[in-house]
């Protein structure tokens, strides 16, 4: 029995030592924020850039921006378990007006790697026109179109090829066949993913940048000349445009606040 008392008391201590070792990490969380800029070949477009004819395109063509509204959607960050978070179901960015920039998170993030993905404009199953506040903004499309909503609108002034400054205006649906009682839609939104994101630090601001230059030139040369107005309705130009979209966002610079 003495013997049994004795290692008793002696494991006391290792037993007190393992009690104390086991402590919890403590979970850092960052808040995050989603900056959405724009550019022409690497130059910053705002509203102050507005009008002028500063801009060329991959056709030699002179051009202005003076109106750039846009939509993205499903905005969603996912962990390295494949566990989905959702910033925002869409959010609408009007250059003009300075308004949609920034997307703050309506939660915090654990610190980690997360991948980033939305899609620009609605896709078929949410493009259905009932989103009020969109409605207000004059952004939804005609009927015998097909209704729901733009993807974009983007219009400014071009030098066409006898040199006179022209209006154009470069706005994407989904792709309306044979507008009118019997018309046929295809879905020409666009998933975006941008990659690993690393959330760090006390707050995070990732940048997402629309390269707009890219709407231009790749994998089809636009010429302005021949398709710079009525495009809504027409099929192959959007189709044309879905396809040279593919590249137009990209990731830029990921700031963190150190705590």
């Amino acid at each position: 029995m003495k013997k049994i008392v004795l290692l008793f008391f002696a494991l006391i201590p290792f037993l007190a030592c393992n009690n104390d070792d086991d402590t919890t990490t403590p979970v850092v969380e960052s808040d995050v924020s989603i900056n959405f800029t724009q550019s022409f070949d690497n130059q910053s477009i705002t509203a102050n850039e507005f009008s002028n004819l500063e801009y060329t395109n991959e056709n030699g063509e002179q051009l202005s921006i003076s109106r750039l509204r846009y939509l993205m959607t499903d905005i969603v960050l996912t962990d390295s378990d494949g566990i989905e978070t959702v910033i925002a179901d869409y959010n609408f960015v009007d250059v003009g007006e300075s308004t949609g920039a920034v997307l703050d998170a309506p939660t915090k993030f654990e610190q980690g790697d997360y991948t980033l993905s939305m899609r620009f404009g609605f896709s078929d199953a949410d493009n259905n026109g009932v989103y009020t506040d969109l409605n207000a903004l004059s952004w939804g499309v005609p009927a015998p179109l097909g209704g729901g909503y733009h993807y974009m609108q983007m219009e400014g002034v071009y030098i066409n090829s006898e040199a006179v400054n022209t209006n154009y205006q470069f706005h994407t649906i989904r792709a309306a066949q044979n507008p009118g009682d019997d018309v046929t839609l295809t879905d020409t939104s666009i998933a975006v993913n941008l990659g690993t994101i690393t959330i760090d630090g006390s707050a995070t601001t990732i940048q997402v940048n629309m390269n707009i230059e890219n709407w231009y030139k790749n994998p089809n040369l636009w010429n302005l000349n021949e398709l710079y107005t009525m495009l809504m309705p027409n099929y192959d130009a959007q189709i044309l445009m879905n396809e040279n979209g593919q590249d137009v966002f990209t990731l830029g610079t990921v700031t963190t606040i150190e705590e």
